[in-house]
């Protein structure tokens, strides 16, 4: 207890206080948005191998990934009929182009899959619109993630897609979208709640919706990025390894300090503060920051693949990937007696009021470690505004 209390006390009030959100100011500031085969991601990753290198950390390395190379280029979206609109669209991940003058086409609007289906005959040669409603992330994100391959296998020409968001001030919100490459490819992206719900509702009242969708999208040759590994090691056991992580890329838009630079930073520095008070765990502590998330957990599943022999190693894997908002404990999916050793050593923070142990098996790029029987855990925090932000511009320091 006495090891925990000194810790908070270093960093709410000591020498620390402030300096993780400083450092992640100066980070996205510096480098912005850090887009899968960007050189700002490489930058990025130069800049935490320098500075935690200069830390002293035991150990300090990258591994290679090869990742997806999507660049968004110039992209536009026009609702010509039943009068002139611009809407707000922010391409998806993995999307084809356009030609130069992009495709025009009449609407055919929906709030789901099966209203798709029932809408079958008109689709060829439309553009179809999703408006589906929100319930909650998982189920938006699917027409994301879905649209564009279910709405091609029915002979649509492109797809716009409701924004995944419970709250929207008329910003779309980007992400991966995946292709059937049994079908024909169609370009796709996001629009803002407001825009989807208009086209929906003049659709539904039996007007003829016209859209230009223009998008300079390309998908280059994969590029290659790199995990970075940050190593405390040990002092009894060092061969024993507890993973701290988040990703260090982002988006293109907005400047990526929610997701997952906040996540990111919060990691690094919870090694950086055992670091800096000269303390060392008995196991390895392991920060990992890692690449090309966004693009479908590359990073995640490269590491797995080459750790996985090595997952009796492995105590616990811990990521931060849903905002660092006020914190309320650690989010847990292990077995009964593991639960319960959290919850003691959660028990330990109860100053800071963050002392909750819930289960939950968040954590993107360190969920395939649980069929192996490694514990994995989160920051549990408050996320009620953090869908506001995702992926959009206003992913920002000022969240």
């Amino acid at each position: 207890q006495a090891d925990v209390d000194s810790i908070i006390q270093y960093v709410l009030y000591g020498e620390h206080k402030g300096q993780t959100f400083d450092d992640l100011q100066q980070f996205v500031d510096t480098f912005g948005p850090r887009m899968s085969g960007s050189d700002a991601l490489e930058d990025a990753i130069d800049w935490i191998v320098d500075t935690a290198t200069d830390e002293g950390f035991d150990e300090v390395y990258t591994e290679d990934v090869q990742v997806l190379n999507w660049v968004r280029n110039s992209e536009s979206a026009t609702m010509l009929e039943p009068r002139v609109q611009k809407l707000n669209m922010l391409g998806l991940g993995s999307s084809i182009g356009t030609p130069e003058e992009g495709i025009t086409a009449e609407v055919v609007a929906v709030t789901s899959f099966d209203e798709l289906q029932e809408l079958a005959d008109l689709v060829p040669g439309k553009i179809v619109v999703y408006n589906q409603p929100y319930e909650n992330y998982g189920q938006s994100v699917e027409y994301r993630s879905e649209g564009a391959k279910e709405a091609a296998k029915l002979g649509a020409i492109g797809t716009l897609i409701r924004t995944a968001a419970d709250f929207s001030i008329g910003s779309p919100h980007t992400g991966q979208q995946y292709y059937d490459y049994t079908i024909e490819k169609i370009p796709t992206a996001c629009i803002s709640v407001e825009n989807a719900q208009m086209i929906y509702r003049l659709y539904a009242a039996g007007k003829t919706v016209k859209v230009n969708l223009v998008m300079g999208a390309q998908n280059l040759p994969d590029a290659t990025s790199r995990n970075t590994i940050i190593d405390h090691t040990g002092s009894e056991m060092p061969e024993d390894i507890v993973v701290v992580a988040g990703h260090i890329d982002s988006w293109d838009v907005g400047a990526g300090a929610m997701d997952d630079g906040g996540g990111s930073f919060v990691s690094y520095h919870a090694n950086l503060v055992l670091q800096r008070m000269g303390l060392r765990a008995k196991r390895t502590v392991r920060t990992i920051l890692f690449t090309a998330e966004e693009q479908g957990v590359i990073g995640g599943y490269e590491y797995f693949n080459r750790h996985q022999d090595s997952s009796a190693n492995y105590q616990l894997m811990l990521e931060a990937d849903l905002g660092t908002f006020t914190p309320y404990g650690i989010g847990f999916y292990g077995s009964d007696t593991a639960t319960c050793i959290m919850q003691e050593i959660v028990n330990l923070t109860a100053a800071m009021n963050a002392s909750e142990v819930i289960v939950s098996s968040n954590g993107p790029d360190i969920g395939m470690w649980t069929k192996l029987g490694v514990p994995i855990g989160s920051l549990y925090a408050d996320t009620s505004r953090y869908f506001w932000f995702h992926h959009s511009e206003g992913d920002s320091m000022e969240v």
